[in-house]
């Protein structure tokens, strides 16, 4: 594993991951997740801090191309969308669960709809870091083991 190819794929993918996350959580389905906050009031940060929201973005995005780039073989735009898709989904699948467990953030349907959404975020992000790093040559030098 390439510290340098690691690096690009995680500033990449969290890029990815901020851009998508805006135009799906907020202009498309903003209104959904409104309407569906449960009993909760006052549950959505108005400003929401765009701090918190990049580190979580680059924090998956590194998982997705540490994934990516400790399988074996050349990572694939198609591996990319799986692997970002199956990891995305299954994260906010457990997440929305325990949530709605525990809380009254919101209602059951966005248990549902919520990590199909983040499937589609996911896996796009994964296909991008894929993309990028199927262009980047692996160093020649020392690699870390796995």
């Amino acid at each position: 594993m390439d510290i340098k190819r690691v690096a690009i794929g995680t500033i990449v993918g969290g890029i990815t991951l901020y851009v998508l996350g805006y135009l799906i959580f907020e202009l498309a389905f903003g209104p959904f997740y409104a309407a569906n906050g449960g009993s909760a009031v006052g549950v959505f940060r108005s400003p929401v801090f765009q701090w918190a929201i990049a580190v979580g973005n680059f924090s998956f995005a590194l998982l997705y191309t540490l994934a990516l780039e400790t399988r074996a073989g050349a990572p694939s735009i198609a591996n990319g969308f799986i692997t970002g898709a199956t990891i995305g989904f299954l994260a906010l699948f457990g997440i929305d669960a325990i949530h709605y467990g525990f809380t009254n953030l919101f209602r059951y349907i966005v248990v549902i709809v919520d990590p199909l959404l983040s499937a589609i975020h996911s896996g796009i992000a994964g296909a991008v870091i894929a993309a990028v790093l199927m262009r980047m040559p692996k160093a020649a030098g020392l690699q870390m083991t796995r």
